[in-house]
């Protein structure tokens, strides 16, 4: 199995917990990294003076390596990038953006750079910038999704075809048995977001996460195609942006649709009829709130059952 990931950000597991809004905050990025995998502080919900309380928050609680996600298109992404350099943060992911806009300076700074693809195009553009890795998203994932709807069985092989840093695989990854499929597939490691949503340690509303683990096969949706592509869960704000998108509504009308704070209102305030509500397909095998490390060490444990029931095949 190859040690690139483990060793480029020295944990103990090649499992990194996505930096989900709303959801990863302080708390649960310390968990993770303190059970082995990486824990990733979300930065995309937070203005940067709570992202600074977060990441003293997380030096406090785990002396494991720990890292944060920028989505590049974030209003504040000069002043987050400078209180990432005088914090002394050691690994960045960016995402949502174009990677050839700060990965110098997170370089220039001795950071370690990841960045988010949904396609070839972009991995190698991030591979050319000087990104350390890439996580390539399939289009099982929650939350923002390429626009070219390609699946994480198509996308990571193609990815690690195209690039020779390191690829992390995501979207639509909960279980060793997912875990053992990306590595087949030449990935180096596994980005999970949904898993750790409904983790203890989640700054995810109670009732989002009891919504999550109540979840059925097709409760997710690919919506706002024509503004910014995201997979929701079916409530009373999916519906009217199905509606909207039926009669023919471009991004401006979906943008008034959407306002301001709609994910903050489902996600992390618990209204679940009215905010957006961001998670993948993979919702649908989550069944329960456990803490972190029992996620992480539930994975990792059918990761090695996996391995070696396909070590036992013969033909």
């Amino acid at each position: 199995m190859s040690r690139r990931i483990t060793d480029l950000f020295h944990i103990s597991y090649p499992i990194v917990q996505a930096g989900m809004v709303w959801c990863s905050g302080w708390r649960l990025a310390a968990a993770v990294s303190n059970a082995g995998g990486l824990g990733i502080i979300g930065a995309g919900s937070m203005y940067p003076e709570v992202l600074w309380d977060h990441i003293r928050k997380a030096k406090l609680a785990t002396d494991k390596p720990f890292a944060v996600n920028v989505p590049l298109l974030y209003a504040d992404t000069e002043r987050v990038m400078h209180i990432l350099k005088e914090e002394e943060v050691k690994i960045v992911f960016t995402s949502a953006g174009n990677p050839s806009l700060w990965t110098g300076f997170m370089k220039d700074s001795g950071m370690v750079v990841v960045h988010v693809v949904a396609n070839t195009k972009f991995a190698r553009k991030a591979e050319e910038c000087g990104a350390d890795a890439v996580v390539a998203e399939g289009f099982e994932a929650g939350g923002h999704n390429g626009r070219e709807e390609t699946t994480t069985l198509c996308l990571v092989p193609m990815v690690a075809d195209a690039v020779k840093i390191p690829v992390i695989a995501a979207g639509g990854i909960a279980s060793g048995r997912a875990m053992m499929a990306a590595m087949a597939l030449g990935a180096d490691a596994v980005q999970i977001g949904s898993a750790f949503a409904v983790a203890e340690e989640s700054s995810a509303h109670p009732a989002f996460k009891n919504r999550i683990i109540s979840a059925a096969e097709g409760d997710t949706k690919l919506r706002m195609q024509k503004l910014v592509p995201v997979r929701l869960l079916k409530n009373s704000f999916e519906e009217m942006v199905a509606q909207a998108e039926a009669e023919g509504a471009d991004a401006a009308k979906l943008s008034v649709l959407l306002g301001r704070a709609r994910a903050k209102l489902g996600m992390f305030e618990g209204n679940m009829e009215d905010g957006e509500l961001e998670i993948g397909q993979v919702s649908a095998m989550l069944n329960a709130i456990r803490p972190a490390a029992v996620i992480l060490e539930d994975i990792w444990q059918g990761f090695l059952q996996a391995q070696q029931r396909i070590g036992g095949f013969h033909y």
